[in-house]
């Protein structure tokens, strides 16, 4: 620093940040402090009035009613009375001084003439006083005045914390603005295609005459759907730090209430503001709805009763969407990712024009998401994105953005200055399979069990060719798993053969094989196993077609996401005895499946062996050293080194099959 900036730096006095309350705060606090004294002032007022005629020196003797009246029964007796008052009120009380100097007194019943004559004949000093004509006026006005304060002081308390007594049918949505929104397109990476159709909204938004002059209409609204973690959320930010009109967010559980007809006045309510700030602007607003399947679920089908208050809260957002009124300039976005729980008539054109999917992302775009996530992180030279993204097949936009904070906070505790690929490799394990418990005390004989069933596993991965070869074993329990294998994908697939699900069979009954070759018997650690395997082998011949004894057909019709009111079980559309060759060919798939493994698993022991031994050891093994120990030279097949066979007699199916 020079000496010039050195004296036109401001004193440290003033740069010292300041200790005062915001105005904001201060004024709420004021407003608290005011009711609270004005409650304790009317309190101690109440407790003054109700003892103003109680206050007493502390040193009067209460003498009881006889004591009195043969004090003033006659003047001889009444003459030791200096003096004698009387305070009349809700009870009538005697106050008096004898000439002793002693003082004295005593309530006494109201109205007593007896007792009031014999005073007034015998006691020379003697005085009434009344209350003032306000006293009981104030004690019949406070308690009103305190319920009256309680009722404000809840009233003023709801509308701070956002819960507003008074506006339960008013909308709860929130109006972003541009500069406190700093997500744009280029946050956004992996959805291209999304990312085009939103962009054209906002530029109709912005200049509508380009779109206008062939006659072309604002699309009412779109719909994005997909899956959990795939960015829909992210790309209604991106549109809200995009568009330069008002844009009004909420979710859809913000229409739900319990009280009835408050949904659908919350609606109404939504759409006014939107219109309103829609004409100001003159250029619309958007309206973005996150969790749509809260309030447009499918309406009462004859299931499980219906719900009155969402039903009503749907019908307003049908109207209010395309209903009898022109809905002009404002233009909803909505997100789910239960696209079959929709009401079909919240789903047609004229009210969400466009459905948007957004799918999980393709190799470019996770490299193009991991590149967006680290943008904030110290991220090491030489870290290969292409080869993690490799890594990363069937992961969401979410699943990655975990990747990448768990890598930094693995570098962090390791205490490293940059992020590397082997704190990204252990960030996918993590978020994958959960975190490792290396402190978990194991057996002897579970771990040789353990290192048995994943050697099977991973020894199968190596000689079916049809599957994925794994990259990592390890015996060291992770998550709910005792030991695991990675097979990662090499690449995207859309589609799976029969020789592929084939394979996949062979390598998941793999354990079951390890184990029944190490101990003859098998654990409870197959379980997860025989899950997949079951369902594989019944999705090859239900849904696939892949059966020549069944033919070339798909049994029962089934809902992928079942929910109340709508195909709660499976349809089945065939008879008793085609289930029972169901369930024939599905075991025989699997009996198959399971002696292919066992046949190789035999022939091959003795690399069976050298992997468990080494796991036993080591605990984790990766694949080039697996290949180490097994003698596989670099860029050999190591299907190789068992004898050619075919995994199933039939020709290779292309029919559709999801992720195995």
């Amino acid at each position: 620093m020079t000496e010039n900036n050195k004296q036109k730096a401001p004193p440290l006095k003033s740069r010292k940040p300041s200790r005062g309350i915001p105005p904001h705060l201060k004024q709420k606090g004021m407003n608290n402090n005011f009711f609270f004294w004005v409650v304790l002032g009317l309190l101690v007022l109440m407790a003054l009035v109700q003892n103003e005629n109680t206050v007493s020196s502390g040193k009067e003797k209460v003498l009881s009613y006889s004591q009195l009246y043969s004090l003033v029964k006659d003047k001889e007796s009444a003459a030791t009375i200096e003096k004698l008052e009387l305070y009349e009120g809700p009870e009538s009380r005697l106050s008096g001084k004898l000439k002793t100097g002693e003082e004295f007194k005593l309530i006494i019943p109201s109205k007593d003439e007896g007792l009031l004559t014999a005073i007034r004949e015998n006691v020379s000093n003697f005085s009434v006083k009344t209350p003032s004509p306000l006293i009981p006026l104030a004690l019949n006005i406070l308690p009103i005045l305190l319920i009256v304060g309680l009722i404000w002081f809840f009233a003023n308390r709801g509308n701070q914390m956002g819960n507003k007594i008074w506006s339960f049918g008013k909308s709860r949505a929130k109006v972003n603005n541009k500069d406190t929104h700093k997500i744009t397109f280029k946050n956004v990476a992996g959805v291209d295609e999304a990312k085009e159709e939103l962009q054209e909204i906002i530029e109709f938004l912005k200049d509508p005459k380009k779109f206008q002059r062939l006659g072309g209409k604002i699309p009412k609204g779109v719909l994005l759907v997909g899956h959990p973690g795939t960015g829909k959320t992210l790309l209604a930010k991106a549109v809200a730090g995009e568009a330069e009109v008002p844009f009004f967010s909420l979710s859809g559980s913000d229409f739900v209430e319990m009280f009835v007809g408050v949904g659908a006045s919350r609606v109404r309510d939504l759409f006014e503001q939107a219109r309103k700030a829609s004409t100001v602007s003159g250029k619309g607003a958007i309206v973005f709805i996150d969790e749509i399947d809260a309030v447009g679920r499918l309406r009462f089908s004859g299931i499980g009763g219906g719900n009155d208050e969402r039903e009503q809260t749907l019908n307003a957002l049908l109207v209010e969407m395309d209903g009898f009124a022109p809905q002009s300039g404002v233009i909803i976005i909505a997100a789910t990712n239960r696209p079959d729980t929709l009401d079909p008539a919240l789903l047609r054109p004229g009210r969400f024009d466009r459905q948007i999917v957004v799918t999980l992302p393709d190799i470019k775009g996770r490299e193009g998401i991991l590149r967006v996530h680290t943008q904030d992180i110290k991220v090491a030279a030489n870290v290969d994105f292409a080869r993690i993204a490799q890594l990363t097949v069937y992961f969401s936009g979410a699943d990655l953005a975990n990747v990448c904070n768990e890598a930094a906070l693995l570098a962090a505790r390791k205490n490293k200055e940059f992020v590397d690929d082997e704190d990204f490799l252990a960030a996918i394990e993590r978020v994958t399979m959960g975190p490792e418990k290396k402190s978990r005390t194991i057996s002897k004989k579970e771990k040789e069990q353990t290192a048995y069933h994943e050697a099977g596993h991973a020894l199968l991965s190596l000689l079916v060719e049809e599957v994925d070869t794994f990259t990592k074993v390890s015996i060291i329990p992770r998550g709910m798993a005792g030991g695991y294998t990675l097979t990662p994908p090499t690449e995207d697939r859309h589609y799976h053969n029969k020789k592929e699900l084939f394979g996949s069979l062979i390598v998941l009954l793999g354990g079951m094989v390890g184990e029944e070759i190490y101990m003859n018997d098998s654990t409870t650690g197959v379980s997860n196993d025989l899950e997949r395997v079951a369902s594989i082998a019944k999705a090859m011949i239900c849904e696939f077609g892949m059966n020549d004894n069944l033919g070339r057909m798909a049994f029962g019709q089934r809902q992928k996401q079942h929910f109340l009111g709508r195909d709660m079980l499976e349809n089945k559309d065939y008879s008793e005895e085609t289930a029972k060759n169901i369930d024939n060919e599905v075991k025989k798939l699997v009996d198959t499946a399971y002696q292919r493994a066992k046949t190789l698993l035999t022939e091959n022991r003795d690399k069976l062996e050298i992997i468990a031994q080494r796991l036993i050891e080591k605990e984790i093994i990766s694949i080039d050293e697996t290949r180490a120990l097994l003698g596989i030279p670099d860029g050999m097949n190591p299907v190789k080194l068992r004898k050619d066979y075919n995994t199933t007699p039939t020709a290779t199916s292309t029919d559709s099959a999801p992720a195995a």
